[in-house]
């Protein structure tokens, strides 16, 4: 197939190349990984998605730019996803949990140990800022074929993509995705997620983008002059409500859509259709997205 051909065989050469780090030291990973300004692209990983042609390898075959993936931190839930990411990955950290497994099996959407997963997640990152580097956060059936850092706004604290957006990058009607977000390391993303995470105890049962939509409205955060904006689906797209423009399109993501393999399924025809998007001659008329197809009758559950 095509995106094998053009895209698993320099992804192989890259991985022959990295210098694998093993540490337990947040700080020093995160300096490992960023940029020259303190940023860094993270991604988390348990054992279900960590397996061989399984989710993590797709989000990474994604990248077109490769030089991206020298600022990719990827941490994992388990020792299985751990071990797996130190073999092809050179930035991974182990996230440990004290009372929680979250190995084994797919974690699926709602279930407590899907939720625990979410929240663990969310506190994380609010460490991430605390250490002074700002992230972006991408879900990893999420793939990459541009550099998404072009549509970030140099001026906004925080950055979140939509599910549904509605024409305004300012608007709290957006319907908000946080399986991608952008935070710059500052006192107002750090209130935002001390905020966010204590908000769960508020919700009890939603998980972090449900209750993000709850608290998006809350004078808390005006009051720490948190500057945010929504991200138009059109660059940073989803199964929800996938973008048309190819030409510009940086990210896609399988939401709205229930369990890995539904979502592995209609991710790899969008990879296909991407490659043969990059191989045509005339662009603009010969590809079209083939997907969703797997994921419209997986479920109505949004995830």
């Amino acid at each position: 197939m095509l995106y094998e051909s053009t895209l698993i065989s320099p992804w192989l050469r890259f991985r022959q190349t990295q210098v694998r780090w093993k540490t337990s030291d947040l700080q020093e990973i995160l300096w490992q990984t960023a940029t020259p300004d303190n940023t860094v692209i993270i991604t988390t990983l348990n054992e279900a998605w960590a397996t061989p042609n399984s989710m993590i390898d797709l989000f990474l075959q994604s990248f077109i730019t490769r030089s991206l993936l020298n600022h990719l931190l990827i941490v994992a839930f388990d020792n299985k996803s751990y071990e797996r990411c130190l073999g092809f990955h050179s930035h991974c950290f182990h996230l440990k949990t004290d009372g929680a497994d979250f190995s084994r099996t797919e974690k699926l959407f709602m279930t407590p140990d899907y939720l625990m997963m979410m929240w663990t997640r969310i506190d994380f990152l609010r460490k991430v800022l605390e250490k002074g580097f700002s992230f972006i956060f991408s879900d990893p059936d999420i793939l990459w074929f541009r550099d998404p850092f072009q549509y970030l706004s140099p001026d906004v604290d925080f950055q979140v993509a939509c599910d549904y957006y509605y024409g305004d990058p300012s608007s709290l009607e957006n319907a908000v995705n946080t399986g991608f977000v952008f935070a710059r390391a500052n006192n107002k993303t750090i209130s935002l997620y001390k905020y966010w995470y204590m908000a769960r105890e508020a919700f009890p049962g939603m998980h972090d983008q449900d209750v993000f939509n709850k608290i998006k409205r809350n004078k808390a955060l005006e009051e720490v002059g948190l500057r945010m904006q929504f991200l138009d689906t059109k660059f940073i797209s989803t199964f929800c409500q996938p973008s048309d423009d190819l030409e510009k399109v940086a990210t896609m993501h399988a939401n709205c859509c229930f369990g890995l393999q539904s979502k592995l399924d209609d991710l790899r025809r969008i990879l296909a259709d991407w490659n043969r998007y990059r191989l045509s001659t005339n662009r603009r008329k010969e590809v079209r997205w083939s997907a969703p197809k797997a994921c419209l009758d997986s479920s109505k559950v949004l995830d």
